[in-house]
């Protein structure tokens, strides 16, 4: 087959326009395009009254070389790539052993999967709850103020991810393909088919909570073992290698092949880690708010006249702003019709994410508007100092809030002014539990107060709006990644710990539900070399590789 890209149509073509376009951009009869299918659908709003709609195609034709021959020089007609996924191996019969993976989050659930469908029959152990028992624990949170410290949108199957817009789109290099592994598994599993065509495909929370059951059961049906509330509290080190882990209640379970797919919230196994002398440091993150406004100004403001229309649904964004005094500023996990959500897994702390469903449908956009910061800004040079900053300003948050987890909030206008808020405007706040309006310029560093009070009109520049006086902020945002890097080699194996596999967000390979999926795989295809004896592939486990928000 042949991939046609750039194709461009209007917004309210009919279904047959496609294939006309198609015949006269390769000049062909009707009878020499023998099928067709859309690979993925984008659209072009660059002008907003004439907005267009960009499919790339894969074709089948007659005589395809002669057709290649023809438009050798054309960038837009290729053959279409070998994207099909093909396992690096298979279990023995007599399998001796079995990996751990530690954690049940997108990463750990695709290295369980993979494994599981190579016959390497994983255990997975994952500190939180199953998913639905897991749900009832969040919404104790956001209804009743009750914190579960061991289930909660951090912690549980599913991970972080689950309580998120379900974005499932990615800036990661991916030359095998691997995301296409991803996304067809979610869609056996439920998911709507249109993710593998969509530009920037999302699925929401309430249909993950089934597809990730529905995972879970193809990952047992095939041998794999999932333990829920196995909090894992010491590894065994032996000469150099992993000999197993210790869990809460004193069990041991061993295996020389560990998986850790922790999130990036778990702090304590992070600080268990480090004192087991397992190489780890410190690495970039960002803080600062979640910003609420009328989704319909978004979507005026980005579609034009187009808003509302079906096909375009909720409309986003993305914003970058280069302060003065040197910090990015940046949009962050953008949640078009969405909510936000009370996300911390530590008492008397207070973290903000968001969240959609697959509707997008709920009266507010809301983004994080967060700061960029290193190493350098954290107190201490030891790979924990990020945790240490993070839970400074989460604590502080929870004082401003109010001490019962509700969350300082504030209008854009007063943040601007640099007065408190004393009441909401047009905006209506949708974190749950619930807000206390405050001045937020005490809730993070000075530079990061500064740094987005300069973006803020500066996006509105973009944005037309976006500084309104009555958009609300909300604090804070401190978990837009994992503020330590497990670090690998190109065997995806600690550096210092051999068969232990750091891997997706909480490792610091990872940014979202999508590149940790893939790099789930990849691990899982590291430990399959490895217990077959097969030489290791260079990998691609190079730290920093994108994010998927």
């Amino acid at each position: 087959m042949l991939r046609l890209t750039e194709l461009k149509l209007p917004l309210d073509h009919p279904p047959e326009a496609l294939r006309a376009a198609i015949l006269a951009r390769l000049a062909l009869r009707d009878e020499a395009l023998l099928g067709f299918s859309i690979f993925k659908r984008s659209y072009d709003a660059r002008k907003k009254h004439a907005l267009l709609l960009v499919y790339t195609v894969d074709v089948e034709v007659k005589d395809e070389a002669a057709l290649l021959g023809r438009f050798r020089n054309d960038p837009h007609v290729r053959p279409t790539p070998d994207m099909e996924y093909r396992f690096v191996g298979r279990a023995p019969d007599d399998l001796g052993e079995r990996p751990l993976v530690v954690g049940f989050g997108p990463c750990g659930i695709f290295a369980a999967l993979v494994l599981a469908q190579m016959g390497f029959k994983p255990i997975v152990l994952e500190r939180g709850r199953a998913v639905r028992e897991r749900t009832q624990d969040t919404w104790g949170l956001w209804r009743k103020h009750v914190l579960n410290p061991e289930s909660n949108v951090q912690f549980g199957e599913g991970g972080a991810g689950t309580f998120s817009d379900g974005k499932l789109y990615s800036q990661i290099k991916d030359p095998r393909h691997l995301g296409r592994k991803v996304l067809t598994e979610f869609v056996k599993a439920g998911a709507p088919a249109e993710i593998l065509y969509v530009s920037k495909p999302h699925i929401g929370t309430f249909r993950l909570v089934g597809m990730v059951e529905t995972m879970r059961h193809e990952i047992e049906s095939l041998g794999g073992e999932i333990r829920f509330r196995q909090r894992v509290t010491d590894v065994l080190i032996e000469d150099g290698r992993i000999g197993g882990v210790v869990l809460a209640d004193g069990e041991i379970v061993r295996s020389h092949h560990v998986v850790l797919a922790l999130g990036h919230s778990a702090r304590d196994t992070f600080e268990m880690l480090h004192a087991r002398g397992v190489y780890m440091e410190a690495k970039p993150f960002s803080i600062g708010f979640r910003i609420e406004h009328p989704q319909s100004l978004i979507d005026r403001a980005r579609l034009g006249p187009n808003a509302g229309n079906p096909l375009l649904g909720a409309a986003d964004y993305k914003l970058v702003h280069h302060a003065k005094n040197g910090r990015a500023v940046y949009s962050f996990c953008m949640c078009p019709g969405g909510t936000v959500v009370a996300a911390t897994s530590e008492p008397g702390r207070v973290v903000t994410n968001g969240m959609s469903q697959y509707s997008r449908n709920e009266r507010n956009a809301n983004a994080g508007i967060v700061v960029g910061i290193t190493p350098a800004d954290f107190p201490g040079d030891d790979p924990l100092a990020g945790i240490r900053l993070q839970r400074e300003l989460e604590s502080r948050a929870f004082t401003l809030g109010g001490g019962n987890y509700d969350a300082p909030a504030q209008r854009v206008g007063d943040f601007l002014a640099g007065r408190p808020t004393t009441q909401l405007g047009s905006v209506e706040p949708s974190y749950k539990p619930g807000v206390r309006l405050t001045d937020l310029a005490t809730a993070l560093p000075p530079y990061a107060i500064e740094a987005i009070r300069e973006a803020l009109p500066a996006f509105d520049k973009q944005i037309n709006g976006f500084a309104m006086d009555d958009a609300v902020l909300t604090g804070v945002e401190t978990r837009t990644s994992s503020p330590v890097r497990i670090t690998r080699g190109d065997d995806f194996q600690s550096l210092n710990v051999k068969g232990l596999y750091p891997a997706g967000e909480g490792a610091g390979y990872a940014g979202g539900i999508l590149s940790a999926g893939v790099d789930g795989i990849k691990v899982a295809e590291a430990v399959a070399r490895d217990m077959l004896g097969l030489e290791a592939a260079s990998s691609g486990s190079r730290p920093g590789a994108g994010c998927d928000y």
